[in-house]
């Protein structure tokens, strides 16, 4: 009962929203009614909490290729059967499958310690027994480069760079075993991406093997590990460390996409996709990367059937399987339009956490790019911000430019708008691809605020008349 109150007020704040309907942005009819239910629904309810422990304690962590994937796979279909959609369907899509095996890293000069370690995704073993080898620390690519020849040759090269922002810090973390090869390194370790640890070690994907350089183990130390070991390194003190690993890479295996559809009154051919990744990495529980996004994406469709509301456009889910490393499933679903995205209006994937949500970004691609069409993103902001409203009670009517996740990039580059669900993101990080990322760290509460964001979005994409991009 304590977590329900506060939404009480909640309720009360989004029943004074304003009535004007956004018509600028297309609507034929008001929606605040429609809005008022789905976030009325969505915060009174637990079903969500349900789902999500339904799919992390129930089955656990979800790598690429494995059964526990599979298991989840089934799981979602079953549970969007269930929910009562009116199309459930699994799609195929051949997908890598990397094994961790048993992994261990030991400093073991100037003192033994054991040092908290997760191999990176891609990476090789090492051969039998191991590699026992000089650490030398470096605070970046310019440093490393910037050593003498045959500096690192034969050693481990250690990347201890601190986290500024994730697209920027974890390039050493995909790029860093390359570099290190080139210069004649035997592994690489990485300092962990991310801003927080409990000597938590963060693993997460390299970047494929070059067929020009030398295939080198890399694993992820935790923050005070690499911290500890570049202090002395810095002293002038000889760091040796024992790295040893039995990854390997077996041959692709055949998972599904999950696709479950609320068929549209009007327009059922006209789709409007929201969804997240199935798949997390082999540690943990994929909780906030990306559990919730799956559950809230089922979430807003499930509501949609249980109020008996029917948008004019078809709404469509789909988990996909692999983004983790490598977007097999997202491949697999942008090949089967074939190359044809007009009929697909909007997608949406919330791939950014749980916590708190604060609004959505949106950004449109000029066919065929990676590049952004200036005028359509302009055109799909305003329209957006006029939709925004409906979500001011929930703190979530922000919106910006530059939406897009690594799922619906594909879909972007055929002209559809991309949206993400921006959350606060104040605490995903220090979670973020470790043993920690699991069920505990998700607020029931703002769980329940992303479905009533992610539902009355989807709906009013779904519900308009023209389309996010389209002139006036």
């Amino acid at each position: 009962m304590a977590a329900i109150l506060p939404l009480v007020g909640l309720l009360a704040v989004l029943a004074g929203a304003p009535a004007r309907p956004p018509a600028q942005a297309g609507l034929e009819r008001p929606i605040r009614d429609v809005a008022q239910k789905l976030v009325g629904a969505a915060l009174t309810s637990d079903h969500a909490t349900l789902r999500l422990s339904q799919l992390c304690d129930g089955i656990g962590n979800r790598i690429s290729g494995s059964e526990s994937l599979d298991r989840a796979v089934a799981w979602a279909a079953a549970a969007m059967r269930e929910d009562g959609l009116d199309v459930v369907r699994l799609q195929a899509a051949k997908v890598p499958r990397w094994v961790r095996g048993n992994e261990h890293a030991e400093m073991v000069e100037p003192r033994p310690s054991k040092l908290a370690m997760l191999g990176l995704g891609r990476s090789v073993g090492t051969p039998p027994g191991g590699i026992t080898a000089e650490v030398v620390p470096v605070g970046s690519f310019a440093e490393l480069d910037s050593l003498p020849a045959g500096a690192v040759r034969g050693r481990i090269v250690l990347y201890d760079v601190p986290f500024t922002r994730y697209g920027e810090t974890v390039e050493y973390r995909w790029s860093g075993a390359a570099r290190a090869a080139a210069r004649g390194a035997v592994a690489a370790l990485v300092r962990s991406v991310g801003p927080a640890s409990l000597r938590s070690p963060h693993t997460g994907a390299m970047a494929p093997y070059a067929d020009s350089l030398p295939r080198i183990p890399a694993a992820a130390v935790s923050i005070e590990d690499a911290a500890m070991m570049h202090r002395l390194y810095r002293r002038g003190v000889t760091v040796r460390v024992h790295l040893e690993m039995h990854a390997r890479t077996l041959p692709d295996v055949i998972s599904h996409n999950v696709i479950g559809e609320v068929r549209g009154r009007e327009r059922p051919r006209e789709v409007v996709v929201v969804g997240g990744h199935l798949d997390s990495w082999d540690v943990g529980q994929g909780a906030q990367d990306d559990g919730g996004g799956c559950v809230i994406a089922m979430e807003a469709l499930r509501l949609m059937k249980q109020l008996g509301i029917k948008p004019r456009r078809t709404v469509r889910c789909v988990l996909w399987v692999n983004e983790e490393y490598g977007t097999a499933g997202a491949k697999a679903y942008a090949d089967s339009l074939h190359g044809d995205g007009r009929l697909h209006v909007a997608a949406i994937e919330s791939d950014n956490g749980v916590e708190r949500p604060t609004g959505f970004d949106v950004a449109v691609y000029r066919a065929g790019t990676d590049s952004t069409d200036t005028l359509r993103t302009r055109r799909a902001v305003a329209s957006l911000r006029e939709i925004a409203p409906l979500l001011a009670g929930l703190g979530a009517d922000r919106v910006g430019d530059g939406g897009g996740e690594a799922d619906i990039n594909a879909l972007m580059r055929l002209g559809v708008p991309g949206l993400s669900l921006r959350t606060t993101m104040e605490h995903y990080f220090d979670w973020h691809h470790t043993e920690a990322d699991m069920v505990d760290k998700v607020d029931p509460v703002e769980l329940r605020k992303n479905v009533a964001a992610l539902a009355t979005i989807v709906y009013a994409l779904a519900e308009m008349s023209g389309t996010l991009a389209s002139s006036r």
